[in-house]
């Protein structure tokens, strides 16, 4: 008789109620409270939770690990384009615990978001992110490319400004994966 094998994954994404979502981990990704509070509500968020757990049962008692790392999802449509087929999806947040960033959970919830977007028949998932940094690279590796340039977008929108390696955000720039041409 042979043991049971023990999962060391670290964590284990589930959906999250958006009223339960953590601000600090949020805030960490947009500094803006106004902003997040404006697309948490109608949201769709998945959560990676702590957890170590035999290969095959469920999460520790209750499931109810540390929420390690987050995304927020918001469905995209045109203005009274409610009968045209499922919506795409704009990925509005995406934040890990900062003692974790370099250990794939970042690109875990990548991975979930997109094959739940991708259950929902979405053509497309759209983000917003700074013009440089390490995030850029982080979607592109992820099939994400470039599709627009919205300038002076974090001087127009954040009372604070947004500073990474001595440079200044000013521009935001629109990356897209399609969902629905295998790209």
């Amino acid at each position: 008789m042979t043991a049971p094998s023990v999962s060391l994954a670290p964590w284990h994404i589930e959906p999250l109620n958006p009223a339960e979502a953590p601000w600090p981990l949020l805030l960490s990704a947009d500094p803006s409270r106004e902003k997040v509070r404006g697309y948490l509500a109608g949201s769709t968020c998945f959560a990676a939770r702590e957890s170590f757990q035999r290969e095959g049962q469920p999460p520790r008692p209750g499931g109810r690990g540390e929420v390690l790392g987050m995304c927020v999802l918001v469905p995209l449509r045109a203005s009274g384009d409610v009968a045209s087929g499922p919506p795409a999806w704009e990925l509005m947040n995406i934040a890990v615990a900062e003692s974790l960033h370099h250990r794939g959970l970042g690109t875990a919830l990548l991975r979930r978001a997109i094959e739940w977007a991708r259950s929902q028949r979405a053509p497309r998932i759209e983000v917003g992110t700074g013009s440089f940094g390490d995030q850029l690279v982080f979607y592109q590796r992820a099939g994400f490319r470039v599709t627009g340039i919205d300038r002076d977008f974090f001087l127009r929108h954040y009372t604070t400004q947004l500073w990474e390696r001595g440079v200044q955000h000013r521009d935001m720039l629109r990356l897209t994966l399609e969902l629905g041409t295998g790209r």
